[in-house]
């Protein structure tokens, strides 16, 4: 990890902590009813896996992949689906699992496209949560970390898709960026 200074912000013990606490929480939330995590990629696959061993309900799994950001390092605001989900989910209890919200965006398009296609139920659990820099309102009912405005790599997230393979979320110097 030599072409950039990153600074650690939330250190693997962090994550794997919290991971475990939502987990939890889902299957509490879910007693008795099966789930589909589904999880847009490339962000989201670290943490979707990490916290699927920690839900003791029943789950299917499922992939989408979206993108506003291209290899910018903000959001263009132009969500393109580059994957579609492989089965229906009407009737099914979905929860979209990202690794970062911040403008919104892209999520809130996602979340009115999925509507559309007659879940029983949808909600979001994000990693991680920027508040500050939403553009659209979206209501997220499970949040790992609110951070601050700050540009993070690691644990999925990327900069040009270098280091998803740290295992901590850390920080990119502006400088560097």
């Amino acid at each position: 990890m030599s072409d950039i200074l990153i600074e650690t912000l939330i250190s693997e013990e962090e994550i794997t902590r919290r991971i475990k606490e939502i987990g939890q929480q889902i299957s509490n939330d879910y007693k008795g009813k099966e789930i589909l995590l589904l999880c847009v990629l490339k962000g989201g696959v670290m943490f979707m896996t990490e916290l699927s061993k920690h839900i003791s309900i029943p789950l299917k799994m499922d992939f989408m992949s979206v993108s506003s950001y291209g290899n910018e390092v903000v959001s263009t605001g132009v969500v393109k689906i580059l994957k579609d989900l492989d089965e229906p989910i009407n009737d099914k209890h979905i929860i979209i699992v990202e690794d970062i919200i911040d403008s919104g965006q892209t999520l809130s398009y996602l979340k009115q496209l999925l509507e559309g296609r007659d879940p029983k139920s949808i909600k979001i659990c994000t990693l991680l949560d920027k508040p500050q820099t939403r553009k659209v309102e979206v209501n997220i009912d499970y949040v790992g970390f609110c951070i601050p405005d700050e540009f993070v790599v690691g644990y999925g997230l990327d900069y040009q898709q270098k280091y998803r393979n740290l295992p901590y979320i850390a920080k990119v110097r502006k400088e560097y960026m």
